[in-house]
């Protein structure tokens, strides 16, 4: 399994999973188990001698030989044996002679199983190879069975870490294992190595080139190494409730680290994990939950893929199983031969918790609830826990097991025997509310078989514990893994894990949303309800950390507003739910809008555009205005485009660039231009209030719309509807009368005015003409229905003025740029901000395709962004002001841009 390491998976016998839990492997020395043979010679068993923070483990070399452990709160007594030299009497070593009550034997016959307790004084004599070290050995044990043997837990605890970190003080890292000479250290300290259920203590050295962890006990290894330069992503953990955590990845999608660290103090790993940063910074970006919802959303990544993700920056991990990544029970039928993955009812309801799918159930719990004293809950058990790990991985993983069940296994008819049966226990046990692992959605089944021919049991129906019963509709554990995969990758957990997420890492895992949603568990679960240092008796301290470390931890919440959907195609059986009315459900394909294109390309060229967009290569320019340049406007036949400028006049180019007209329709500054769908009327917002018509065909001024209170700072229009906004705080929504072919005031009706609390700069409508973006001076962004006039989003998005907005070409979002330097964007559905980039400098305006964005910012250059990975990939330097216009045609292999140096740029995309 991911975290079952190659070297875990050798013939070599000896684990740290042989300690208890929270115990610590000192030192191993070589050593013979002395064994009275009667009358005969004593038998002497070759093995290692393991002195350990609870117990003495000896690991003979003969794998016949079981492994011994004495448990030391069992010794009664530990002595030093003198070296016999007598020269009358056989010759006798030095030895370490223990007087126990118990001793625990372990692998007998070299099979993993419960271990077989002996009790009984026993006494038990072992001879150390090197015979200076044994005096040493037994001060060390007389120390630790002190330490064991103190009445309160946390005694014991401040004793044996007292132990370990005078040992961790005396040594240091060895800088002869360093790989090269002319290696620079950076930084060392003291750290643990954390793997499921156990820490190993030692050194962490990194260097300008490498990472290195030396273990105390030179357990597994002398040194283990990592290459910098491999490292591709690393994580801050949470680990025991506390920031102490690292996490190093060398690859991009494996399910388990590379290492696990534990620091002793947060700045010290907050120094190594910013050091390592500026190593990944060359060829990596940090993502965040929003980076990663964008690639899911728009199919870049799948749901398995983004799961994985989301539990990584939630705190899980597969090497600490309090904090296992946690994956959704999707298929409800394990009844059926066939699995039908187009029925709705072959799915679980993923937009409930587990404790919820069952109304019976819910109905007792809530009755329980309801009568409850402070602090309340739902479920007194988790979805996710050590155990419930374990439950399901005891096949691979039967040490772990026995390590987290002092050397037993579970109760034969309480083990995972059957998917069906387990899956029926979730939905109907008094105390079962778990979910799944990932493993359930990988392609190892081995979890599924007992390969390992382990003795798990016999059930009350006579049965052996052997592999996990399969559903009828699965022929082999690789076929229901196969089959299993599928139904997490379908359309309909497509368009409805969202709605898991929401419970698991967002905004109703907490609150009064999780209240409504059934999903209140115990408040020890919970990130940050209880601190468990201001609890000042050690006793209770431990006892309060060790529950909520088995007990079951709740993720980090990733969300605070509601997921958005997925983008696929709608599920075509009935649904569970009716899905919400929204101008979103709406959505139709882009249609054309009246600034077409140059030239037809096919949709695979518009996409070979966009991929080529860094190649952009200015062809022609030009100079006409005498102040910055505001709006840019082309005709659909592409014969001849139009420019607004501050100079308050109106330019009419050719499609080469050649001037052909200029008029001025007032004194004052004019913002922003558009071609209606006519083609022979351009309109013409002002400063001075008002919109201005001017003909194409008679090259004059037509008509004057006086609509607002202060300056007209945009317009958008779409099917006889004009949308001016203002700095008076109104859009205003007008109606021309499509009756009329001509375009005059008195043909236009205010349909709506729509307020807002600061001036609006920009407006843009999506391709349907559904929704309108508006962007406001405070950093506002408001999403209308446009059937309604009703605010349909509304965000605080930036903290200055919005300059610029538009929505994807689906709809699905709305990119908008602002005087914060931020570019940020807003998914429609849920009005959440699902990526936010700080840029360089201000960016003024834009055009994007959905995944990609062309920016001019304030220094002149073009930038183009990489939205998916929040990158930017190309720079071009354009003007020598800021760009303060844009416009590109449909199929984006023609840009137009305007800027603060008057200048006018033609640029082609070059194949």
């Amino acid at each position: 399994m991911a975290f079952l390491k190659p070297r875990e998976r050798t013939k070599e016998r000896f684990s740290l999973l042989l300690l208890d839990l929270e115990e610590y492997f000192f030192e191993q020395h070589t050593a013979h188990h002395v064994v009275p043979n009667g009358s005969k010679k004593d038998k002497k068993v070759r093995g290692s001698f393991k002195v350990c923070s609870r117990s003495i483990i000896f690991d003979p070399e003969d794998f016949v030989e079981p492994i011994l452990k004495i448990p030391l709160r069992d010794c009664t007594n530990i002595e030093f044996v003198e070296r016999e030299t007598n020269p009358f009497n056989e010759p006798r070593p030095a030895a370490v002679c223990v007087s126990c009550e118990q001793v625990i034997f372990i692998k007998e016959v070299n099979v993993i199983e419960a271990y077989r307790n002996e009790r009984g004084s026993k006494k038990m004599t072992f001879q150390l190879e090197v015979q200076s070290k044994t005096e040493d050995v037994v001060q060390t044990l007389l120390q630790l069975h002190r330490a064991s043997c103190l009445e309160k837990l946390g005694d014991q605890t401040a004793m044996i870490a007292a132990n370990l970190q005078s040992r961790l003080a005396r040594s240091s890292f060895d800088k002869n294992c360093f790989q090269s000479v002319a290696e620079k250290p950076h930084m060392e300290c003291t750290v643990e190595m954390v793997t499921p259920l156990v820490s190993n203590p030692g050194h962490v050295c990194i260097t300008d080139e490498n990472l290195y962890f030396q273990p105390l006990n030179g357990y597994p290894e002398q040194v283990i190494q990592i290459k910098l330069q491999q490292v591709r992503r690393i994580y801050k953990r949470r680990h025991g409730l506390k920031p102490l955590g690292l996490e190093v990845f060398c690859t991009e999608n494996d399910l388990c680290s590379d290492i696990y660290l534990k620091f002793y103090n947060t700045a010290d790993r907050d120094e190594i994990y910013y050091y390592m940063a500026t190593f990944l910074e060359n060829h990596i970006t940090e993502h965040t939950a929003e980076s990663y919802m964008l690639q899911w959303q728009r199919g870049h990544i799948s749901n398995y893929q983004y799961l994985l993700h989301l539990n990584n920056l939630a705190d899980r991990s597969c090497n600490d199983l309090s904090q296992y990544p946690v994956f959704p029970w999707v298929i409800a039928d394990y009844g059926s031969s066939q699995l039908d993955l187009t029925n709705a009812a072959t799915f679980r309801d993923l937009s409930k918790p587990v404790g919820a799918l069952n109304k019976e159930r819910l109905d007792r719990l809530l009755a329980r609830y309801s009568g409850m004293p402070e602090p309340r809950f739902i479920y007194g058990s988790h979805y996710s826990s050590p155990g419930y790990v374990l439950f399901y991985l005891v096949r691979v993983a039967p040490e772990h097991m026995l390590c987290l069940q002092n050397g037993r296994y579970d109760h034969p008819d309480r083990m995972f025997n059957c998917i069906a049966e387990t899956w029926k226990n979730c939905l109907e046990g008094a105390t079962d509310f778990k979910e799944l692992i990932p493993e359930f959605y990988g392609s190892d089944s081995s979890f599924l078989e007992n390969r390992l021919n382990l003795d798990l049991g016999r059930r009350q129906n006579g049965s052996l514990v052997g592999d996990v019963s399969l559903p009828p509709w699965a022929s082999d554990a690789s076929d229901f893994l196969e089959k299993h995969k599928a139904a997490l990758e379908s359309p309909f957990v497509s368009e409805h894990l969202h709605e898991w997420i929401d419970l698991v890492f967002g905004f109703k895992q907490r609150g009064s949303d999780a209240e409504a949603a059934h999903n209140v568990f115990h408040p020890l679960t919970y990130e940050g309800n209880i601190d468990c240092d201001s609890i000042e008796d050690t006793d209770q301290r431990i006892a309060m950390l060790t529950q909520i470390l088995e007990f079951g931890q709740t993720p980090k919440q990733l969300f605070n507003s509601p997921h958005p959907q997925r983008i696929t195609a709608k599920f075509q059986s009935t649904r569970r739910s009716s899905s919400i009315t929204s101008p979103v459900g709406e959505l139709s394909p882009a249609s054309p809008c009246e600034d077409s294109s140059f030239e037809d390309l096919t949709d695979e060229s518009r996409k070979l555009a966009w991929a080529n967009m860094g190649s952009l290569k200015a062809s022609s320019s030009c100079r006409m205005h005498k102040e910055a340049v505001t709006g840019i406007a082309v005709t659909r036949d592409g014969a001849s485009l139009f420019s607004t400028s501050l100079d308050s006049t109106l330019k009419m180019f050719s499609k080469e660039m050649d001037f052909q007209r200029s008029m001025s329709f007032s004194n004052m500054p004019l913002s922003s231009c558009l071609v209606l769908a006519d083609g022979k009327t351009v309109a013409c917002s002002s400063w001075d209030n008002n919109v201005y018509f001017y003909s194409v065909p008679y090259g004059r001024r037509q008509d004057t719309l006086m609509g607002h209170d202060d300056a007209v700072s945009e317009m958008c229009w779409f099917e006889n509807r004009l949308y001016t906004a203002s700095w008076d705080s109104t859009v205003k929504v007008w109606q021309l009368d499509s009756n009329d072919s001509s375009v005059k005031r008195s043909r236009f009706d205010l349909l709506a005015e729509l307020e807002h609390d600061d001036g609006v700069n920009t407006v843009g409508l999506n391709a349907a003409g559904t929704l309108l973006g508006s962007g406001c001076k405070d950093g506002t962004l408001t999403i209308w229905d446009t059937s309604s006039f009703e605010v349909f989003q509304q965000v605080q998005c930036h903290t200055g003025n919005i300059h610029h907005l538009a929505f994807s070409p689906d709809s699905r979002h709305i990119l908008s740029v602002g005087s914060d330097s931020c570019m940020k964007m807003t998914d429609v559905q849920t009005g959440m901000v699902i990526s936010a980039v700080k840029a360089e400098e201000e960016q003024r305006c834009f055009c994007w395709d959905g995944s990609s964005a062309l920016c001019g910012g304030q220094s002149g250059d073009l930038i183009l962004w990489d939205l998916l990975s929040n990158t930017v990939t190309t720079k071009i330097p354009a003007h020598s002001g800021a760009v303060t216009a844009m416009w590109m045609n449909e199929l984006g292999n023609t840009v137009i841009t305007g800027g603060e140096d008057r200048q006018m740029f033609f640029w082609k995309v070059q194949s």
